[in-house]
């Protein structure tokens, strides 16, 4: 009977998605934190909520029970009720905490893609050279690290069956990084309340096999290396051409390049090595540290180079693309 019961409902209550699916390596971890917690939680209230109930039934005013004895020594319920659940909460914490390091760390070899906020759209930017506007492909199975920025105001770039978000924050940059599982279109939504459109700040993420997305990533750059940097025509060319134009063209190579006339601190083989700076600090050179020099050069000056620096700020002169571009 309870079969045909269930045989009457309509089939549409049952397709009915309760939650996105789990398309990332984050996913399941994600969601068995979520209901390990809502289990904890509901544990604990439906087990206080009964005590109460119990308790206020059998000794209220008027109900006959046995109050000649009352408890004096309650230590040990109070230790026992205090020590379970904190050991559990230490246990979940202790989980979780583990996962976030996983969350927080990206692997070496992961794909680097670009992103920039902007009200009211996300762009994207590959090192092979393909732009999108609210879309992003990527290959399932390869771990895939977003630097993402915002060009105007807060963001958060959140894809649901990934279960990932972070926040997208003008000038600076944060880092996000996932692995795709199950080839498909995803939602791609912009959590953080960004303005009077911010509802239609939307868009997909593809994810393709390994095949189809050399196959896309080939059809959308240009054959060969490129055009020479400097020149017309580097649009659709891989990102650190475009990046080449915009050294060459913004004059950089005035004085980063080691035959420049002028005295400046060589660029090559620069990148991701400690820095000394003039006040003693040091700094690792990444997209942050690059970025901070290009519009503000005299926040932090190398060691050995006057103050203030002698490089102009490029400040409203360069958009976001093209600095991630130039990084």
């Amino acid at each position: 009977m309870i079969r045909q019961l269930i045989h009457s409902v309509p089939m549409a209550l049952w397709d009915f998605p309760l939650f996105p699916p789990a398309a990332s390596n984050f996913a399941e971890t994600v969601d068995a934190y979520y209901f390990s917690i809502v289990t904890f939680a509901a544990f604990f209230t439906l087990l206080i909520c009964f005590l109460i109930l119990f308790f206020a039934a059998k000794y209220h005013h008027g109900r006959f029970a046995n109050r000649l004895n009352p408890i004096q020594q309650t230590l040990r319920y109070e230790v026992t009720w205090v020590t379970i659940p904190a050991l559990i909460a230490l246990g979940l914490f202790g989980w979780s905490a583990k996962g976030y390091y996983d969350y927080a760390r990206p692997p070496q070899d992961a794909r680097t893609i670009y992103i920039v906020g902007k009200q009211w759209m996300w762009k994207a930017q590959h090192a092979e050279g393909p732009r999108e506007i609210n879309e992003l492909h990527v290959p399932v199975g390869e771990p895939i690290m977003l630097v993402m920025t915002s060009q105007d105001v807060i963001h958060s770039f959140f894809v649901p069956a990934f279960r990932i978000k972070r926040d997208v924050l003008p000038d600076r940059y944060t880092r996000l990084w996932f692995v795709a599982t199950q080839p498909g279109r995803y939602h791609l939504f912009c959590a953080e309340y960004c303005g009077a459109d911010h509802s239609m700040m939307i868009g997909q993420v593809v994810a393709m096999s390994p095949g189809d997305f050399a196959d896309w990533l080939s059809a959308g750059a240009p054959p060969g290396e490129g055009p020479v940097p400097g020149t017309p025509g580097t649009a659709d060319a891989p990102l650190a051409v475009r990046g080449a134009g915009a050294f060459f063209r913004l004059g950089c190579n005035a004085c980063h390049v080691p035959d420049a006339a002028v005295r400046a601190p060589r660029l090559d083989g620069l990148w991701g090595r400690p820095s000394l700076m003039r006040n003693g600090e040091t700094v690792t050179v990444d997209e942050r540290y690059i970025r901070e020099s290009i519009l503000n050069p005299n926040a932090r000056i190398v060691a050995g180079y006057p103050a203030p620096s002698l490089m102009p700020t490029y400040q409203g002169q360069v958009s976001e693309e093209e600095l991630q571009q130039l990084v």
